[in-house]
């Protein structure tokens, strides 16, 4: 890629960008949220038009106008959000948009290249297993295993550790290590500066759309001088300090589901006191989601008890739960956190539409809402063109921001974050920790579901973790350890005798 521009309007999001991959390597792809990252790898897979620029492949250039053109060109991406029909098989999903042989589906030469590929690179799946039923790492091995059976020899991976537990990440890494040996170019986007230290052979480092340097030894640089070529300036890990629990703002007990989310709840009760964080660690899928649903007042379990504050939840909806003072990250800011479709300023104030703040006599107060949204935009460093832009149009990490700010800004007495850093860079995830703790020395009480242990390790008083929809074990942090922690994960550890 040479010398690639794209402008948003005011917004320069690429500018002047040159990046280059060689077969058998893997490029390390870093930046901020918002340094362009994304755009760029949208318009090398033809999601984008450049403003400026050139693409060359295999040293001829080539225009890129749509994700066929990109295919044709032996490019292909895995984005952070899959795109997969999640109703049809492993096997249909590989075959859609084939061209099939003599006007049929070549089922026959799909399953001999799945199998090829599976014995390649370690990237084995069930053909006739439908998608829904399909964990979150196996829906990556479907989406990178979509890629390489159209022919991909340079693959961009957006993101891909982000949803998947340590075990998930090892296989990962080691299929990808295998398709460099074969020969194929990989462009690896992460946050996770740790992994990109291990994984890849070079760095290429925006900041403000903008090329801010070039990491050739990854290995040999640390985290803490990626961080700062990232973000311009040091990043200081934040201090936890002594929490001084109170008395208890979450509480549930024996609290069981019917089904919801891929997994049942099965008898969890769970405490969690004003002035302290609870960490909720667990392979995904194993009730994290069902058990954030609940307390977020998405689902109603078939037994058990929920109280906030001392007051019985009854309802369990939404607004009872609002109103009795929780504040809600959900995991997925696409679809249950956000109105994509509408301006940013509608979408941080709409569970709130209703009050004083923003609406008077059944007529909204436009004023009252720019101005929430234009001090929230300010506090929290969303980076957008203004409170008016669609909200889709923002990177994942401004969303994830702008969803923080809407919940922080009505002073919780409880609040649940699932996977609340997924997909930030560090500076941003920095910039949430500190906030998790400012609150937590205010006497809120947190409830933090994340698949990232280091997370869980740095933010909780106590860690949480589930193994099929129930709680294996409570650990006090001090006494924690990846180790430990992983043990619990897969149902074969001890917690100890601390109680929940």
């Amino acid at each position: 890629m040479r010398g690639i521009s794209k402008n948003f309007g005011p917004v320069k999001a690429n500018e002047d960008v040159n990046l280059e991959v060689t077969p058998g390597e893997i490029l390390g792809l870093l930046g901020e949220n918002g340094a362009g990252k994304t755009t760029l790898m949208n318009i090398l897979f033809g999601a984008y038009q450049p403003d400026a620029g050139q693409i060359r492949v295999n040293g001829s250039p080539v225009t890129i106008t749509n994700s066929a053109d990109a295919l044709a060109a032996g490019i292909g991406m895995v984005h952070q959000h899959f795109h997969l029909a999640s109703r049809l098989t492993v096997l249909e999903n590989l075959l859609v948009g084939m061209p099939g042989r003599n006007g049929r589906l070549d089922r026959a030469g799909t399953l001999a290249r799945l199998a090829a590929i599976a014995d390649e690179h370690g990237l084995k799946l069930d053909p006739d297993s439908p998608v829904s039923g399909l964990s979150v790492g196996e829906q990556q091995r479907l989406e990178i295993v979509k890629a390489l059976f159209r022919g991909a020899r340079l693959l961009i991976l957006d993101e891909p550790t982000a949803v998947l537990a340590p075990s998930e990440v090892e296989g990962l890494f080691a299929a990808l290590r295998s398709m460099a040996g074969q020969g194929l170019g990989i462009i690896f986007i992460s946050h996770k500066l740790n992994e990109v230290r291990a994984l890849t052979h070079r760095c290429v480092v925006l900041r403000h759309g903008k090329v801010a340097g070039r990491i050739d030894a990854p290995a040999d640089t640390t985290a803490s001088e990626m961080a700062r070529l990232m973000c311009g300036h040091e990043i200081v890990p934040p201090v936890k300090g002594l929490s001084r629990p109170g008395e208890p703002v979450l509480a549930l007990a024996g609290i069981s589901t019917a089904g919801h989310a891929g997994m049942k709840l099965h008898d969890v009760s769970l405490t969690v006191r004003s002035g302290e964080i609870v960490g909720v660690a667990g392979v995904s899928g194993n009730g994290q989601r069902a058990l954030a649903d609940v307390v977020s007042g998405m689902v109603r379990p078939s037994s058990g008890e929920m109280s906030i504050a001392g007051r019985k939840v009854t309802a369990f909806t939404p607004v009872e739960v609002q109103a009795l003072g929780l504040g809600r990250i959900p995991e997925d800011r696409m679809t249950t956190g956000l109105v994509t479709n509408l301006p940013l300023a509608d979408s941080m104030v709409l569970p709130r539409i209703g009050t004083a703040a923003f609406s008077s006599k059944g007529l909204l107060r436009p004023g009252a809402i720019r101005a929430f949204a234009e001090e929230q935009i300010r506090a929290y460093d969303i980076r957008c063109p203004g409170p008016f832009v669609r909200a889709g149009a923002l990177s994942g990490g401004n969303l994830q921001k702008a969803l923080l700010a809407r919940e922080l800004a009505f002073d919780p007495r409880v609040l649940i974050a699932a996977q609340p850093t997924r997909g930030l860079d560090i500076g941003a995830a920095r910039f949430v920790h500190e906030k998790f703790l400012d609150l937590r020395s205010k006497g809120c009480g947190i409830v933090v579901v994340s698949e990232d242990l280091e997370e869980l390790l740095v933010l909780s008083d106590r860690i949480a973790v589930m193994y099929e929809g129930r709680i294996a074990g409570v650990v006090d942090a001090a006494d924690a350890t990846v180790a430990r922690l992983g043990l619990l994960m897969t149902g074969a550890g001890k917690a100890g005798a601390r109680e929940p």
